[in-house]
């Protein structure tokens, strides 16, 4: 039997043709702060479902769909505990708040001609209202609702490129969790670390962004920034 391991996948350089470019992002710990929302959905499945298992323990598979959340944690009756997480994210959703330099980041790389895209394991109705929140030209949205396997699989990130007309080796990923790294390895998509965000990254050590501005830095060659960026 061949055992198949996911080394890393090829480090982020910045363009330097006319290639199109793709920057995909997850939304929660990343374009978001949505710990807040997360925590009060959690406790009303705790009080209605009789769920004893900490908050802490639900986060820590944060990146991962919801039903395969609870698959990990054991929890029956997944169907009905998700109706009431997602019930109470809806209505909290305004706890919600965008990390500090994120919108004006993503709009630097749209003037810079990069096509934006979303990767999320948020279910599509929890995902877009947040979104919209942003203000930003997303040209694709790839959540569990759409085809395809769900994160740590390659799957939503090699659709989502095929929506924006992108080879993965001219995109870049960027998570916050371990699932969010391991489905960039999978794909061939160059991943750039959220430290921003709710988690670590894992081995081989992928390049890191300390805050959304430093994204720029990062992936935008100083003459184009200067000269297209909005921030």
């Amino acid at each position: 039997m061949t055992v198949h391991t996911y080394g890393s996948p090829p480090a982020p350089v910045a363009p330097s043709d006319n290639r199109s470019r793709a920057l995909l992002l997850d939304l929660d710990g990343v374009l978001l702060d949505t710990r807040p929302v997360m925590r009060n959905a959690w406790q009303r499945v705790q009080e209605i479902h009789g769920i004893a298992l900490p908050f802490r323990d639900y986060e820590r598979h944060l990146g991962r769909e919801f039903g395969d959340i609870m698959q990990r944690l054991g929890v029956t009756d997944a169907e009905a505990v998700r109706q009431t997480y997602e019930a109470e994210s809806v209505a909290t959703a305004h706890l919600a708040e965008e990390f500090a330099g994120i919108v004006e980041t993503l709009h630097a790389f749209v003037a810079a001609d990069w096509r934006l895209g979303v990767v999320t394991s948020k279910h599509v109705d929890r995902a877009a209202p947040l979104l919209a929140r942003l203000g930003c030209p997303f040209a694709t949205i790839r959540t569990p609702a759409g085809a395809g396997r769900t994160k740590p699989a390659p799957d939503p990130l090699l659709l989502a490129l095929v929506d924006l007309g992108v080879d993965p080796a001219s995109a870049v990923y960027v998570g916050d969790m371990a699932v969010d790294q391991e489905s960039a390895a999978r794909a061939g998509v160059p991943y750039v670390h959220a430290a921003w965000g709710y988690g670590q990254p894992t081995a081989p050590d992928p390049e890191t962004a300390a805050s959304p501005t430093e994204l720029l830095s990062l992936l935008l060659p100083a003459k184009q920034l200067v000269e297209r960026s909005t921030v």
